[in-house]
């Protein structure tokens, strides 16, 4: 059986990717094949489709970390013909095929069925960005944040797990601020529940003194740098912070006065190598208490042949919420 896919490949060194049609033989091996309906586009997905993050570890690749769709054949009892699932992380899209496709192949232990209370173009309005959002509240509130602790600021504000984070927070009750570098992004960040809306250029990142002014019960920084050194000085007493991107840059230039004089935690969250039975927790919440109040509204959809169009969305810093490809269409 032949099937539409987007696949990741090199030509002379450099990562060409484009559509092509595939035979159901070179799927990757695992133990369920799917019907892919939708997959979403992330940071990661545009780095790996234009080469300008070293994100593909196997060429070729089929493109997309996060894929929903409908079992065709499992060999695990886990699964039956007819299920709706949904996987996201682990090696999807970066060293074995993934999303972008009309067919999948995956090992049994990365999949998980939909969860009730989710469709499946929304799971992946969700997807490895809600994972992520959901994941960073989580280890947060189990190191103690809670909504009367303080206000909650979220980095990168208008990306998707920055939105998602926002609409997550707010919905829980937490008083959030956002930080965004786009200006006129107020009514956005607001109608998600942000209370607040700050500018990193307000900021003056060339002067972050050891312990600043307390502000921040909890953080959800995407960003990294100097931003994250910053809102480290700036946490309140056992304050936590999740560390989720690298938006602005890899590097922390900080000093251990926050974590030592004010007792702050500063979690790393990874939300590829989740596992069983933390992974389908966490989107127990996103189908039930997590599930974000706005996601119609921050969701854009794309048909699959518009794919390699909103990359550049991405690559340039242009991305607003959450694109959701619906494959079939």
């Amino acid at each position: 059986m032949n099937f539409k896919a987007y696949l990741i490949d090199q030509q002379d060194g450099k990562v060409a990717s484009r559509f092509v049609d595939m035979d159901e033989s070179r799927l990757d091996a695992g133990q369920v094949t799917i019907r892919v309906s939708h997959s979403s586009v992330n940071y990661k997905d545009a780095l790996a489709a234009t080469g300008a993050g070293r994100i593909i570890r196997r060429f070729p690749c089929i493109g997309g970390v996060d894929l929903a769709g409908t079992v065709v054949d499992s060999v695990d009892t886990r699964f039956s013909p007819g299920d709706q699932v949904i996987a996201t992380g682990y090696d999807i899209g970066v060293a074995h095929h993934g999303g972008y496709a009309e067919m999948a192949r995956l090992p049994a232990d990365w999949v998980l069925k939909l969860p009730a209370g989710l469709s499946r173009g929304e799971s992946m309005a969700l997807g490895t960005a809600g994972f992520t959002a959901a994941q960073a509240i989580v280890r947060m509130e189990e190191n103690g944040l809670r909504p009367q602790n303080g206000p909650v600021i979220v980095t990168g504000a208008t990306g998707g797990v920055g939105s998602l984070a926002i609409d997550m927070l707010a919905g829980l009750g937490y008083t959030v601020v956002a930080l965004t570098g786009k200006a006129g992004e107020d009514a956005y960040l607001k109608s998600l529940g942000a209370a607040e809306v700050m500018t990193r250029q307000s900021l003056d990142l060339a002067k972050i003194k050891p312990l600043g002014k307390e502000m921040w019960a909890g953080a959800v920084d995407n960003l990294g740098g100097d931003v994250l050194a910053w809102i480290a000085s700036t946490m309140k007493q056992r304050g936590t912070i999740a560390s989720i991107g690298l938006a602005a840059s890899m590097s922390l230039n900080t000093t251990v006065a926050p974590f030592i004089l004010r007792g702050a935690c500063l979690l790393g969250i990874d939300s590829s190598q989740v596992g069983e039975p933390k992974r389908s927790a966490i989107w127990q919440r996103l189908a039930s208490d997590f599930k974000p109040r706005h996601l119609a509204a921050l969701t854009r959809t794309i048909a699959f042949a518009d794919l390699p169009q909103v990359f550049d969305e991405f690559i340039q810093a242009r991305a607003h919420g959450r694109i959701v490809v619906d494959i079939a269409a």
